[in-house]
């Protein structure tokens, strides 16, 4: 038996391969450890410790009575770690389902699903996907049944959600959260940096099974809750005139509706919807055109409800009186040596005083006022009404308005912008036009948000009135109130608006649509403008109807003025609206 041979080469070549496996395992080391020893170990310190945020608790939103329009409620998110599902466990699966509120077929694929995925295959900090949410957010009281079914790897984290108790109700005056965390428009974004408050952080580490390790807990941060928000809303006076909105919109099936209530003296606005709306709860299931605040967003002619601007800037100029009378008849009058197409009227007039135009609503009669004004005049008071600027309304986007400069006047404007023509206003800037008559001449600026309160209910930020400025003197609004309470009276524009032994003051307002450049015979706006009593207002009621689908024309005498009524008589008994003094104490009053 001859022994073994093993040639040099082999035994060298076996003796490199060993020194080459070595080499390498120490070269990985030294690469390792070594040169990329620090990032590494950034990316295992990383991995071990953990940054949690403690969110804050949004404040929330009431109406002028305390009653909640927006709220914060703890949810929680549940999950599953499909790794951790017991196979024991199945039969407590329709339970599950049924609690997570998913579709069970859905619910045994996600933990069937037992497979990693990575965030990004280049990303150094790699970390796996191993759950599958099963619920966005359920109530405690769910979760503590979730709990009691013992299903291993069923997890729950809690989180906060806003929630709007009255849906609809005063919706885009509240705005809303979106799915990013977002505020958007209303309250919710005029005041979001006193809702949403600071939120904390938690600094600790975690194991390999992503549990905390509470012992090497750093630091701990506990969050402030957001301030609370009380608003000028009052939330029977806004059902009240939403449940109005609904019956005007089963009757007309109109384009939109804008309703707005508010208090003349303050500018605190009670109540202020439209049409199309939406619930805050779910924005996303309604088209976004519904999110807009119309009141504050679109522009239409104001119309007849523009008369007051003419009349009442005669009177304070002193250039007529409330006997002047003037020839409505006459298809021209003379405007500073030419002669001036007067626009015509629904009704043949003759010769009217100051007061008829405005109670009749003379569209020449007016514009002969707006032309004994002039040019400069007339645009100062349109300015000085509101017209032409933002009123102040910050919940949402305003816009101006369109109100030309006279320079830019054609010959024709001097005649057409006293009846409401050849001007663009927003709702609210009609609205607070009125309300100038019933509030001594002054202008005010609108008003929602009355203060902002700490978790004690101490006012941390107060909203006062705020007058914007004197528009006509004391006499001039008190004088223009006597000519518009004969609106609501027989022979006036509006009687539908009449409220028994209330005396309503107000101004009417039909407009054609231009429709292609030119003004739409069969597309009306129809507007009611008011407030009572008049000789002592209370509130400012405005209803403006975008093309009421009906026979004839949609006057606003016929389609606005009787929502007027409605609104007023229930106002009346929720506020205890006292009646006015008998006629000789509120003849003394005037004087």
């Amino acid at each position: 038996m001859s022994k073994a041979f093993i040639a040099g080469w082999r035994l060298g070549l076996v003796g490199m391969a060993i020194i080459a496996a070595f080499a390498g395992v120490f070269g990985r080391l030294y690469f390792l450890h070594v040169l990329e020893s620090k990032d590494l170990q950034r990316i295992a310190e990383s991995n071990r410790q953990k940054l949690e945020v403690k969110h804050s608790r949004r404040g929330n939103i009431l109406d002028a009575r305390g009653n909640l329009l927006a709220a914060t409620r703890t949810v929680v998110e549940v999950g599953v770690d499909p790794q951790l599902v017991d196979p024991k466990d199945e039969p407590k699966l329709p339970l599950l389902a049924y609690f997570a509120g998913i579709a069970l077929e859905e619910l045994k694929a996600r933990v069937a699903k037992r497979t990693f995925s990575k965030r990004d295959e280049y990303d150094r900090e790699v970390r796996l996907i191993r759950w599958s949410k099963l619920a966005d957010g359920v109530s405690e009281d769910t979760y503590d049944k979730i709990q009691a079914l013992q299903i291993a790897g069923v997890y729950g984290n809690s989180k906060y959600e806003r929630v709007y108790p009255g849906r609809e109700l005063a919706a885009h005056l509240i705005g809303f959260i979106n799915k990013e965390g977002q505020s958007v428009g209303g309250v919710e974004g005029f005041l979001d940096f006193y809702l949403r408050g600071q939120d904390g952080w938690r600094e600790t580490e975690i194991d390999g099974h992503r549990r905390e390790m509470a012992r090497f807990r750093t630091r701990e941060v506990e969050p402030l809750d957001g301030y609370h928000v009380e608003t000028t809303i009052d939330m029977v006076v806004q059902d009240i005139i939403e449940e109005e909105i609904s019956k005007l919109v089963e009757q007309y099936d109109p384009k939109s509706v804008i309703i707005a209530v508010s208090e003349p003296a303050t500018g605190f606005i009670l109540g202020l919807a439209n049409y199309p709306s939406f619930d805050p709860n779910a924005f996303w299931l309604y088209p976004v055109d519904s999110h807009r605040n119309r009141a504050a967003t679109d522009i239409l002619e104001p119309g007849s409800t523009f008369k007051i601007v003419a009349a009442s800037g005669a009177l304070n100029e002193g250039l007529v009186n409330p006997d002047s009378l003037f020839d409505c008849g006459m298809p021209t009058a003379s405007y500073r040596g030419r002669l001036v197409s007067l626009p015509g009227d629904s009704v043949p007039h003759g010769r009217m005083s100051v007061h008829d135009i405005v109670s009749k609503s003379s569209n020449r009669g007016a514009a002969q006022l707006g032309m004994m004004l002039g040019g400069n005049k007339l645009y100062d008071y349109a300015r000085a009404f509101g017209f032409g600027e933002k009123s102040g309304f910050n919940l949402s986007p305003e816009t101006n308005g369109l109100l030309s400069e006279v320079a830019q006047w054609d010959g024709l404007t001097i005649s057409r912008l006293p009846i409401g023509h050849a001007v663009g206003a927003t709702p609210l800037q009609i609205h607070y036009a009125m309300s100038v008559m019933a509030n001594d001449g002054v202008l005010m600026t609108p008003r929602v948000v009355r203060r902002v309160l700490d978790q004690e209910g101490r006012t941390v930020v107060s909203f006062a009135p705020r007058a914007r400025r004197r528009v006509v003197s004391a006499n001039t609004a008190h004088t223009m109130a006597k000519f518009l309470a004969d609106v609501a009276k027989p022979g006036g524009t509006a009687p539908r608006a009449a409220i028994s032994g209330y005396e309503v003051a107000g101004k009417t307002g039909t407009t054609q649509k231009i429709v292609d450049g030119k003004y739409s015979h069969d597309r009306h706006v129809a507007t009611f403008s008011g407030f009572f009593p008049s000789s002592r207002p209370r509130l400012v009621i405005t209803i403006i109807v975008d093309e009421p689908q009906m026979p004839g024309t949609g006057y606003g005498g016929r389609v606005a003025a009787p929502v007027f009524r409605e609104i007023g008589q229930k106002l009346i008994q929720y506020l205890a609206i006292q009646p006015p003094r008998p006629t000789g104490e509120t003849l003394a009053m005037w004087e």
